[in-house]
């Protein structure tokens, strides 16, 4: 299994390179799954990809308001207003592309923007989306999307328009490898073993009887596998109500997509899995096999990154960016 942070090691290097102070935060999987029912009372929601994401953010903003600090900015939108997501590469055309990311930034306050508010504000703290800002966004979608299309064949990857318009070699922003770095989701990005870690938790503790009867159990947005069943438990206990349960939304999804854009591929659609890696044939660490089994001490991190002017003391170095 691999091991580590691919966000972890790239922000070290961003660090390095800005001359930044980084501080990095380690957590292990018995943590993140021992945060679950406290992550999903506070984010409302039974949506596998956002409790997967959450975790790592709520473990994440306590530690950032515990130094202090009371405001962050984050990045979200940015995948939906340029297509950054790894099952763009399969948009069967500039149309389709741009209704889709049309459908992502509708749905944001369900997915990535819940996330982003409510695991932060469980401590306090303001995130603030700058790539969502109303006159950044009209901009944005005013671009022609042949120009935001994924074309390996013109050495475009995702977000390319984005990324480009940092690319300056003069002056750069950025390492030309991490500029141009592959997407990767966040709930991948703080390291594999973290939905490997909760796969398998889920495993131990939903049957394949007690998946085979969802539908009796749970007949409005039945789950269909046994992490998805698990963490409709969890939010079932405390918000029992029709009401509440109907505020989440469903569907198949791959990779973090719509269940529409499901159909760009049928080989995906037969891999309903919203992590990133879920992408075969896309993505570099693509899934081979689910592990049998994933130590609930393996090591996940998040990395909290800072301006220069810090007090030396503060624990290790490192990063930051997203692009």
């Amino acid at each position: 299994m691999q091991m580590g942070s691919p966000d972890l090691k790239a922000a070290r290097e961003v660090a390095d390179y800005l001359g930044t102070y980084h501080h990095e935060f380690h957590f292990t999987v018995q943590e993140g799954i021992d945060a679950l029912e406290e992550v999903i009372y506070h984010i409302e929601t039974y949506d596998v990809t956002t409790v997967r994401a959450s975790t790592p953010m709520f473990l994440m903003s306590r530690k950032i308001r515990s130094l202090g600090v009371k405001m962050v900015l984050s990045g979200e939108g940015s995948d939906e207003i340029f297509g950054g997501y790894l099952y763009f590469h399969k948009a069967p055309s500039k149309e389709e592309f741009h209704l889709e990311t049309c459908r992502k930034i509708k749905a944001l306050h369900l997915y990535d923007c819940l996330r982003a508010n409510k695991s932060t504000c469980a401590w306090g703290l303001e995130a603030r989306v700058p790539f969502l800002d109303k006159n950044f966004i009209n901009v944005a979608m005013d671009i022609d999307p042949e120009w935001k299309m994924i074309r390996p064949d013109l050495g475009r990857i995702e977000k390319w328009v984005l990324r480009n318009a940092f690319d300056d070699d003069q002056n750069p922003y950025l390492p030309k490898h991490i500029l141009y770095r592959q997407k990767e989701q966040f709930s991948d990005g703080v390291g594999y073993s973290w939905i490997d870690g909760l796969k398998h938790h889920a495993n131990e503790h939903v049957s394949d009887t007690m998946l085979k009867n969802a539908n009796f159990v749970y007949p409005e947005n039945t789950p269909t596998t046994k992490e998805a069943y698990y963490y409709r438990t969890i939010f079932e206990k405390f918000f029992p109500k029709n009401a509440a349960r109907s505020t989440v939304p469903g569907g198949p999804s791959v990779a973090c997509s719509t269940a529409k854009a499901v159909e760009w591929d049928a080989a995906w659609s037969k891999n309903l899995d919203p992590s990133g890696r879920a992408a075969v044939g896309v993505h570099a660490a693509a899934y081979k096999k689910v592990p049998e089994k994933v130590s609930a001490s393996e090591s996940s991190s998040s990395v909290i990154g800072f301006s220069p002017k810090q007090d030396s003391a503060t624990e290790a170095t490192a990063t930051a960016t997203a692009v």
